[in-house]
């Protein structure tokens, strides 16, 4: 074997390593996410865990990938270790519908369509009809496709190109030497998970075994231990980020470890002492690739079916391994492990957002509340939810910001830019709760208090930033362009009655009816109501402008938009600044000074 050959090699477990690698991103990103909430959600027990897990890898094409989500699942507090059983023995069956696909490679008839499904035929197609939807075909969805459909194209070239590499090592005695050596149980199951380690991906190496049967040389003898040990060696994965998380999370590297383990131990006894008791005739017959394929499926469904009904115990066994009282995980969504998954840790990045929304929400109120009466207890609670706002703040602002250094499609960044721009609105929402909470601090210290009149205008303005804060969280959790249209005219509202509070309160002030001190606070007071529902209004049009179709106004020229809308182009936007001015700003417009 000339180094050309070698080289030729290389070069074809790279194409293959690269097709797979841009087949499951394109999986992933086509999945949005979906796939992934659907693990969250349903595992209410664990045979539908066991399908879902299947499901979710046959689609994702990676068994590490899935058995990731779950550490990150249970490390976030989102699922428990039980939950995770299931799952974890469904994607080590989901994993192998690659081989399934590989499998065509052994198609051979004089039939012109039976023959395109070769991969000498098939691989070359579909790079190419993926390349042009990847390249030349416009929208998210469409290039995602691309993408998959490219991936799978090289795998066939890749997986060609290595078969006809490496057929020629068969009549080398020293390259049979060596694969005979893998039928030693132990080197056969070290060697598959070494190389699966290395290369983190059992669909891959099971794929480069496959190639490996054009040799003549792969017999069942061998070609079981080695795939038993690809099944081990796929664990490395989740067992690398598992590393400083939780116990649980820990557990759960460890329990698809241990389900690989103790199902490699039992059929490695049963077929080895079978053999040796009975001589099995299919022992040392020739595996095609098709024949690994269902060799691997096999494999797989009987460790399940063997090990499903001490799913209880798998978990007790993990939990005396890994020894100590788990506790109770701080919940925090933005788990590292996502980030593998774009569309997945865009999720969850909207759900830490979703919940800086509900710390703003808190202080404002908490603020309110020490206008109308102070608490020192209060204030110490409000400071000490600003704070995790702030940290919530900078751990979101850094998981985006390397969410971005990953492959996103188009839709994907104007999500990122979009999250941005509103964990910054939420946090400058929370900043002047706060300073909500100076003013009614430095009123207790020196004894002020505003009048009647005053404090009943106020009480309105309160009311009418309360309810635009509340309709800005909840047309924002649920990505909402009906309830964000309607926080617009409601901070036109605000507007309208702070500039009429501002009046009134300097007719106070030349009236002598209030000192020049407490005005001041007064005034600041309503600079800050106002500026929160500005913040309100930005992020209620953000939700506006990303549902909205390509080309409308509102997302090719927003500050065109909010002048038309202002301006009367919008009959429903003027219906609902009447009805909120009827509702909040007409109670006060001829109340006494």
């Amino acid at each position: 074997m000339s180094i050309s050959d070698v080289i030729v090699v290389f070069g074809a477990v790279a194409t293959f390593l690269f097709g797979m690698t841009t087949m499951t991103d394109g999986l992933e990103k086509l999945s949005s996410g979906r796939l992934e909430g659907i693990l969250e959600r349903l595992t209410s027990n664990v045979f539908k865990g066991v399908l879902l897990g299947a499901l979710v890898t046959g689609l994702i094409q990676s068994s590490a990938a899935t058995t990731v989500m779950c550490v990150g699942f249970v490390n976030a507090g989102i699922m428990k270790l039980r939950q995770t059983v299931g799952i974890i023995m469904g994607a080590n069956i989901g994993t192998t519908v690659t081989a399934q696909l590989l499998r065509l490679g052994d198609i051979s008839s004089e039939n012109f369509f039976l023959s395109l499904l070769n991969p000498s035929a098939l691989g070359p197609i579909l790079a190419t009809i993926g390349i042009i939807f990847y390249m030349f075909i416009t929208g998210g969805r469409k290039k995602c496709v691309g993408q998959i459909v490219l991936g799978l194209g090289l795998l066939f070239i890749g997986m060609e190109t290595l078969e006809n590499a490496v057929s020629p090592l068969q009549d080398l005695p020293a390259f049979r030497d060596l694969f005979v050596a893998f039928s030693n149980p132990f080197l056969g199951v070290l060697v598959g998970a070494l190389v699966t380690a290395i290369i983190q991906s059992s669909s891959a190496s099971m794929g480069i075994l496959q190639a490996m049967t054009s040799t003549g040389v792969v017999t069942f003898r061998i070609a079981v231990p080695l795939i038993m040990g690809q099944n081990i060696g796929t664990c490395i994965t989740a067992i690398l980020s598992s590393i400083g998380a939780s116990k649980n999370a820990k557990r759960t590297a460890c329990l698809h470890l241990l389900f690989n383990i103790i199902g490699t131990l039992f059929f490695l006894i049963v077929l080895y002492g079978g053999n040796a008791l009975f001589h099995f005739p299919f022992w040392n017959a020739l595996m095609d690739r098709g024949t690994i394929a269902n060799l691997h499926l096999g494999f797989n469904v009987c460790c399940t079916a063997l090990l499903l009904p001490f799913n209880r115990q798998l978990v007790w066994l993990v939990e005396h391994l890994i020894p100590g009282d788990a506790g109770q995980p701080e919940v925090s969504v933005l788990d590292e492990r996502f980030l593998a998954t774009p569309s997945l840790a865009l999720e969850k990045a909207h759900d830490a957002v979703v919940q800086m929304g509900c710390l703003a929400q808190e202080n404002y109120r908490l603020a309110v509340e020490l206008l109308s009466r102070f608490d020192a207890k209060k204030l110490e609670r409000l400071n000490e939810t600003e704070a995790a706002l702030d940290k919530l703040e900078n751990n979101l602002d850094n998981y985006l910001v390397r969410l971005s250094d990953h492959s996103l499609s188009a839709e994907d960044s104007a999500k990122v830019s979009e999250l941005l721009h509103t964990l910054s609105d939420f946090e400058r929402i929370g900043d002047y709760a706060v300073n909500l909470s100076e003013s009614a601090h430095v009123l207790h210290e020196r004894n002020m208090v505003l009048s009647g009149p005053a404090m009943s205008e106020l009480s309105a303005l309160c009311g009418a930033v309360d309810a635009a804060i509340d309709q800005t969280l909840e047309c924002y959790t649920n990505r909402s362009p009906e309830l964000a249209q309607e926080v617009e005219p409601l901070e036109e509202v605000v507007d309208l009655m702070r500039d009429e509070l501002r009046s009134r309160h300097i007719e106070r002030l030349k009236a002598g009816k209030c000192t020049v001190e407490l005005g001041a606070q007064y005034l600041e007071m309503l600079v800050n109501l106002e500026r929160i529902a500005d913040h309100c209004a930005n992020i209620a049009l953000y939700i506006l402008r990303e549902t909205s179709p390509a080309g409308s106004l509102l997302r090719t020229n927003l500050h065109a938009y909010t002048h038309a809308l202002h301006h009367g182009a919008d009959q429903q936007f003027d219906d609902m600044f009447q009805y909120y001015r009827d509702k909040y700003y007409a109670p006060i417009e001829h109340t006494a000074l």
